[in-house]
């Protein structure tokens, strides 16, 4: 045994629920003890995983997501949005700032592919590829990285079996006139490893990171399983589950855009312009050839400050329709078509 054995953590999470695991993220960045050198592994049930500063109504296919039960989270770090589920691993490094080097997590995650005979190298700062003769360079694991005072964190995402037509699915967005000052994504040609190595699993590659992990830093230690069992024992971390899972931190952090709709209802066309920023509507302006010139005006009044959501939709028209019971058929209608607009 060497004089001073490596301080090392494991921690594997035994739940699907994106709000779990990126909650997890944030407590190990925050409260973990940067001494040790901790690897935390990681699945998303279907999710799509925005980085901090994006818009998900301009990024997401939101309906859609709500259509078929994805997931949407936001992460604290920035970057691109991408798509998760059980096809894709996530993992997750922390170590002492003093020293740090980040080549050495990629050293780490290439050996353990190696072991599956798969043949990867960084490219980059964030990216693991396979090289290719035929089809150039394609990506198997994108990441991304933090740094505090005395602490370096490192996460990413490795992807064994994912659908990746539900990359196209889910972050490409319903054709919308959006104005966004969000950053877009950049797509990456990228592949699945189970095309090179068709008997992998995450069980296997989990074991393949934990066992390159122990020989990298030459020790080992117990393997710790997180649940939501966990949160009653660790208020720190219930308190950012809570955060990450909350409306406010999922949509209400999006920054400042513009949606213009037009739509032809029964009682006249109608064009409704909104500013929103951090999920509410900061300007509303709306158009009409309507005959009823003071229901237009009393709509624009409502929906200024309400959630950019369905349920602020709702509750702004039901106040007009408190006030104007007369137009109650004509603000069902118009409520039904924002709804499909607003999405959320």
């Amino acid at each position: 045994m060497p004089a001073n054995p490596p301080k090392l953590r494991v921690l594997v999470s035994a739940t699907y629920n994106p709000w779990f695991n990126i909650a997890t993220e944030d407590w190990i960045f925050r409260e973990m003890d940067p001494s040790y050198q901790t690897l935390y592994l990681w699945q998303n049930e279907k999710t799509v995983v925005i980085g901090r500063s994006q818009n998900p109504w301009s990024e997401c296919n939101l309906k859609k997501m709500e259509d078929d039960g994805v997931y949407l989270a936001r992460r604290a770090s920035g970057g691109g949005a991408v798509f998760h589920d059980l096809g894709n691993i996530c993992f997750t490094f922390l170590s002492p700032k003093q020293g740090y080097d980040r080549a050495a997590n990629g050293a780490i995650m290439i050996a353990a592919l190696k072991r599956f005979g798969i043949t990867a190298e960084l490219s980059g700062r964030n990216d693991i590829v396979v090289p290719s003769e035929t089809e150039g360079p394609r990506k198997v694991s994108g990441s991304a990285f933090r740094e505090a005072h005395d602490r370096a964190f490192h996460h990413g995402t490795m992807l064994i079996s994912s659908d990746l037509t539900k990359l196209s699915n889910y972050l490409t967005p319903n054709p919308k006139k959006l104005e966004s000052k969000g950053r877009a994504s950049v797509r990456s040609r990228v592949m699945n490893l189970v095309e090179l190595a068709p008997e992998l699993t995450k069980d296997l590659l989990y074991q393949a990171i934990i066992e390159e992990f122990f020989k990298f830093h030459g020790g080992t230690c117990e393997i710790e399983t997180l649940d939501h069992s966990k949160l009653t024992l660790m208020p720190q971390l219930q308190e950012r589950f809570a955060f990450y899972g909350d409306w406010n931190w999922r949509f209400g952090k999006t920054p400042e855009f513009h949606q213009t709709m037009t739509e032809y209802l029964s009682w006249g066309l109608v064009e409704v312009h909104l500013d929103s920023e951090k999920g509410h509507i900061t300007r509303a302006q709306v158009f009409s050839d309507s005959l009823f010139p003071d229901l237009i005006d009393a709509i624009q009044k409502a929906l200024h400050a309400k959630p950019y959501t369905r349920a602020g939709v709702h509750e702004a028209l039901q106040e007009v329709r408190s006030a104007h019971q007369e137009h109650t058929a004509a603000l069902n209608e118009l409520e039904v078509w924002l709804k499909k607009e607003v999405e959320a």
